[in-house]
């Protein structure tokens, strides 16, 4: 089984050192599919539910883990930099290939161990300011959940830690595991790295509080078809340009962008669970014809379908 190493740092904020736990386990939907070990480099440490409420957990493994981890996710802890022996630790495991990411300050360790060096990352937004200023080399940009640079990924704070681990199972055995763990942690629909951190809710909207979510609602059970802008916005309600600047402020980022991630969604779900054809898939998906769907998996898969379907298909996921 994949190994996934979570390191408790002293300070540790116990929701995020819970959510890999949560979701990696969860991964099981036809077996197990991660070993997950809770480690540290002293056995006893303290960790935050916030900053007056503190209590002890203990670390079943040590700092040796790391050194046998597929995959190391550093939580956000109260350690800036911790000690040279964490730090040797994390850059032997990247080293020698493992994927490393963060959640949260978390970020803060990875870029003291000169992993961030020259890539894009994130934090919670309220201390993006303060990683780019400790790390000019880091290019941290404050707008997004988070951010996947390959073999090192980093997330923004508390629940984005959530959407960047169920990314990972996505990318180790695609949509359809996924979105089994999304169902047993009852999350949403997943979130698009991309999305806005915090969002706004200033206007009237078409639900009880506010919130667009009826017409995203109402526009997942019609991926398959071709809905205008005017159709959108007459369902939410609104005119054409309020929904644009709320369909923004909701989900951060237009309605066309959203609907091409959620037709990919369904377009992976289909080619690992069915035997629909390629043109099949296209058409139920809502991305028209093969081609379309060749060239959207070749832009943000960097795959083609077949290949994504041979891959994924024989994971027996």
């Amino acid at each position: 089984m994949h190994r996934v190493a979570v390191l408790a740092l002293p300070g540790v904020v116990a929701f995020e050192l819970a959510i890999p736990c949560q979701v990696f386990a969860s991964a099981r939907s036809a077996r197990p599919l991660y070993e997950v070990l809770v480690c540290a480099e002293r056995r006893r440490v303290a960790a935050m539910a916030s900053f007056d409420t503190v209590f002890e957990v203990v670390a079943p493994y040590g700092l040796d883990t790391v050194a046998s981890a597929d995959t190391v996710i550093v939580p956000a802890s109260l350690a800036e930099t911790p000690s040279p022996a964490v730090l040797a630790a994390l850059r032997a495991a990247r080293a020698r290939g493992a994927r490393i990411a963060s959640i949260c300050t978390g970020a803060y360790v990875l870029a003291s161990a000169g992993l961030l060096d020259g890539l894009r990352a994130t934090t919670h937004w309220a201390h993006c300011e303060r990683l780019a200023a400790l790390h000019p080399s880091v290019s941290v940009d404050p707008a997004v959940l988070f951010v996947d640079e390959g073999h090192v990924l980093t997330a923004a704070g508390l629940a984005a830690g959530l959407d960047l681990c169920l990314h990972l199972v996505r990318r180790d055995h695609g949509a359809a595991e996924a979105a089994y763990v999304a169902r047993r942690i009852v999350m949403p629909p997943h979130r698009d790295g991309g999305q806005a951190q915090y969002l706004t809710y200033a206007d009237a909207g078409t639900s009880a509080d506010g919130s667009l979510e009826p017409t995203l609602t109402w526009l997942r059970t019609r991926l398959g078809e071709e809905v205008s802008l005017a159709e959108i916005a007459q369902h939410a309600m609104v005119s054409p340009r309020t929904l644009l600047r709320r369909f923004r402020s909701e989900t951060g980022t237009t309605p066309l962008r959203w609907l091409i991630h959620q037709r990919l969604d369904r377009a992976r779900q289909l080619l690992e669970t069915t035997d629909l054809t390629v043109d099949e898939v296209a058409k139920a998906s809502g991305l028209t014809t093969a081609l379309s769907l060749r060239q959207h998996f070749a832009r943000h898969l960097a795959t083609t379908p077949t290949q994504y379907r041979r891959t994924f298909q024989s994971t027996g996921s």
